[in-house]
């Protein structure tokens, strides 16, 4: 079978494709290729952005442990004036974890909790009940950019690219932006825990997955 426009049309959908043979309204090789080369990128940023994911979740995780004195933290929210709100997705997760037929512990109500919570807590209306907590989630960062906002911007970057690879969206455009976030997202990792990206190195594939996609688009 011809692995044409048609067949990308049918099983990606038209709409999902049309950016790419838009681009390259005479050249239906070039789009697919271009299409390709997303796939790769998606792949390649994986590695970053699951350690990511996962680090930062056991370390705001711990300092809430700390902060509360009890393993299920999350317990205090309904009753915290400001918090409040953050119980729906504790509400969620809990729905999730007894929808499988499990029994509802704390760990496991940490691993269902999504990104968004996790970056959230960092948002600006709970800066003045949980940052002076959280921060020490960050041991590593520097002095001078140690405010709030110098993590939470990042974090929601993070989780704007997480959200596009992990729904197969396109991401293999903008190359510069995505190599900055991704920079930012070994930067921030290394202010959690200091011997994590050089760890992560071993498997992260990015660098040279860019090289290779610039290369196959003739992208300077």
């Amino acid at each position: 079978m011809p692995y044409n426009k048609l067949f990308f049309d049918k099983v990606f959908s038209d709409k999902r494709m049309e950016r790419y043979f838009t681009l390259y309204p005479d050249n239906e090789t070039k789009a697919i290729t271009h299409y390709a080369c997303n796939l790769k990128l998606s792949e390649a940023i994986y590695p970053s952005i699951s350690v990511f994911e996962v680090t930062l979740r056991n370390a705001l995780s711990r300092e809430l442990r700390q902060m509360t004195g009890r393993d299920d933290w999350y317990s205090v929210f309904p009753n915290t004036p400001g918090l409040s709100d953050l119980n729906r997705y504790i509400t969620k997760a809990a729905k999730q974890i007894s929808g499988r037929h499990e029994t509802i512990t704390p760990d496991k109500i940490v691993a269902e909790l999504t990104l968004g919570f996790w970056v959230s807590l960092l948002n600006s209306e709970y800066e003045r009940i949980l940052w002076k907590d959280l921060r020490r989630a960050f041991p590593y960062i520097p002095k001078a950019v140690r405010q709030r906002k110098n993590i939470s911007a990042p974090l929601n970057r993070f989780r704007s690219l997480r959200n596009r690879v992990f729904h197969n969206e396109s991401v293999c455009w903008n190359l510069s932006r995505v190599i900055d976030i991704h920079t930012e997202i070994i930067t921030v990792l290394g202010w959690m825990n200091k011997d994590v990206p050089n760890w992560l190195s071993a498997y992260d594939r990015f660098p040279e997955v860019i090289i290779e996609i610039r290369k196959t688009l003739l992208w300077d």
